[in-house]
């Protein structure tokens, strides 16, 4: 009934630029950047009517899309404006930028203290996804291999692999943790339109635009009104890529100490497996001829590690670390906070993970366990979903709770499971929640039920741990088994041909419309329909069973095989998971709306057999 990795949002966005006829645009414009041409006419890429249709798609099924900035207007009074209206309203704008004032809200966070989010108006947000697509492209030619966070195609998954590679095939025993201190509030304005110019985007209007975003007064939760001088609000849609942009000088500095020092000799580079360069033969050449630390950065977001070989190497890294920190990008880190750790004694923590390595025959192997953090907050999500399973206002609430609370250890395992010792740790998180779980729904809970057909059977039907409600199945958050994190591809990317066919290979299912399906309400329907449904759309990957396509929220459909007139059911069997588009010409009568209809989905031979099917069971004039 889930997944077997998150889908990336980018990977939803390269097929909405597929929509548009974008991908040529986009892909020229990251052939121009790694030939280092300079774009200094980019607004008219960026105020196109295909630009701006496409920033709405990939903005209005956003989570944030219904949260109202400070003019009280979310994506549903856009979608009431015609179509013409909305680009001329967004080209306006474009045209004379002046930002609305940014609403700011503050939400809690793991340690007890409140992080501070800014929330635009929704007509900013589509102007700042306007400029993130055509900058994106730009900017992904420009970033350092190593950095992970806020990217397209790259995952925290793909981030804990380099650590590992770095520990146990380069043997770094000693990593620099460095933590930047209120990272986002302090990024320095006059900087990063530097660090912009630099990158070769010298669109002047554009930076104009860029530079009133990030002035844009801040109405604070009191109702007290700022202008920042610095930083970058979190929550704004182009927030992400301007904190790339910054720290990307860092990424290449690191690497300028080590992975790209020009030496006199040039060295044979082959190619690796991943599409990676093999230096094996200068890093031994500077090794033995050389007094240069040997460093490797990884990086996600604003949190990043230093790997060295030496205690020595780390201690005056770490020092020239913060040094280049505080000289180059005006930024202080916490003392507290930052270390450095020798990994055959102790855990560094990373992204929710902690690891270190132990000696294990002739060799150091790592050992990664969740963090302490991460499994005190895991077990405080799972008892209070619990909770709503023990009072719930109706059998059909109940069912939709316990599919929340699978989803819950689902994505629990689907995250940790490269953890190698996730095992031990979801035990940990197991011994209080079957204690909750015995307290709070004893009588309920049965060690009987039936399995349907689906995702939950096959990972998890063998496990003795499964207990049932009601004959829905209560996932064990104790059965899980590990998987050794992957590295990111050197030939994925969504910006080539070539990139564009490896991602395609590789689509996942979206786990942010599993939790929308598993809460969605249809009042004619019965609980079995609405939890085959979901199962059905895991079964089925998330693609359409006619055409293989992936699924957006708003385009599943779930059509009676047999319809209900004539005998169908809401079983598993019955059902299957198509687009919207399909299943109205699945059940369309009339010759005018099946043209209509075989012109949008343009199906192949095969296809029109699969329908012709479906519409023979229907009892309907095959097509």
């Amino acid at each position: 009934m889930l997944i077997l990795k998150k889908q990336d949002p980018c990977r939803k966005n390269l097929r909405h630029a597929e929509y548009y006829n974008l991908t040529e645009v986009f892909d020229n414009l990251y052939k121009s950047s790694q030939q280092n041409v300079v774009f200094k006419n980019l607004m008219p890429i960026i105020g196109s009517d295909d630009n701006i249709r496409l920033a709405y798609r990939n903005i209005k099924r956003n989570r944030g899309s219904n949260t109202a900035g400070v003019d009280g207007r979310t994506v549903k009074d856009i979608e009431k404006i015609s179509e013409q209206d909305f680009i001329s309203k967004v080209k306006r704008k474009l045209s004379y930028y002046k930002p609305k004032p940014v609403k700011r809200v503050e939400i809690p966070k793991q340690n007890g203290k409140m992080r501070p989010l800014g929330i635009p108006t929704i007509i900013d947000r589509i102007v700042q996804q306007c400029i993130m697509q055509v900058l994106d492209p730009i900017c992904e030619a420009k970033f350092h291999e190593r950095s992970y966070g806020f990217r397209p195609n790259r995952s925290a998954e793909n981030a804990i692999s380099a650590c590992q590679n770095s520990i146990q095939l380069q043997k770094l025993h000693f990593v620099v943790d460095i933590d930047i201190k209120g990272f986002f509030d302090n990024v320095s304005h006059s900087k990063l339109k530097k660090q912009i110019w630099t990158m070769g985007i010298q669109d002047k209007q554009l930076l104009c635009i860029i530079s009133e975003m990030l002035k844009a007064p801040i109405i604070m939760p009191n109702g007290e009104r700022t202008i920042p001088d610095k930083g970058t609000p979190q929550g704004g849609i182009l927030s992400p890529l301007l904190s790339n942009i910054v720290l990307n000088e860092l990424d290449w500095w690191i690497a300028s100490q080590w992975e790209n020092f020009s030496t006199r000799h040039q060295y044979c580079t082959p190619i690796n497996s991943n599409g990676s360069e093999n230096k094996g033969s200068k890093y031994k050449s500077l090794k033995a001829f050389s007094s240069l630390k040997e460093v490797f950065i990884v990086r996600y977001a604003d949190d990043f590690k230093l790997f060295c070989r030496k205690r020595e190497d780390a201690i005056k890294l770490f020092y020239a670390t913060q040094k280049w920190l505080e000289e180059r990008l005006k930024l202080e880190i916490s003392v507290e906070k930052s270390k450095i750790v020798n990994l055959k004694k102790q855990y560094s923590e990373f992204l929710g993970f902690k690891f270190k390595t132990i000696e294990r025959g002739k060799k150091y192997v790592v050992k990664s366990h969740m963090s302490d953090k991460a499994i005190n907050r895991i077990c405080q999500m799972l008892i209070k979903k619990v909770k709503t399973i023990q009072r719930p206002v109706c059998k059909k609430q109940e069912a939709i709770a316990v599919n929340i609370y699978n989803l819950m250890v689902m994505g629990v395992h689907n995250y940790y499971q490269i953890a190698n010792c996730v095992n031990i740790d979801c035990h940990k998180i197991a011994r209080q929640i079957d204690i909750v779980l015995k307290n709070r729904l004893s009588g309920r809970l049965t060690r009987t039920g039936k399995l349907e057909k689906g995702y939950i059977r096959q990972v998890y039907g063998k496990s003795k741990q499964l207990r049932f409600i009601h004959g829905k199945p209560i996932i064990p958050i104790a059965y899980i088994r590990h998987k050794y994190p992957f590295g990111k591809r050197r030939s994925v990317c969504k910006y080539t041909v070539e990139g564009r066919q490896e991602i395609h290979k590789s689509l996942k299912i979206n786990t942010d419309i599993l939790f929308k399906l598993a809460q969605t309400k249809i009042s004619d329907r019965s609980i079995e329909y609405m939890d085959n449904r979901l199962s059905l759309y895991a079964g089925q990957y998330g693609k359409c069973a006619i055409t293989g396509q992936l699924l957006n929220y708003d385009e599943i459909h779930c059509h009676h095989i047999l319809p209900l007139q004539f005998g169908g059911d809401d079983r598993y069997s019955n059902l299957i998971i198509v687009h919207i588009d399909v299943h109205r010409l699945i059940h369309a009568t009339l010759p005018e709306t099946t043209r209509k209809y075989l012109a949008i989905v343009n199906p192949d031979k095969n296809m029109i057999t699969k329908i012709n099917k479906l519409r023979e069971t229907a009892k309907l004039e095959l097509i």
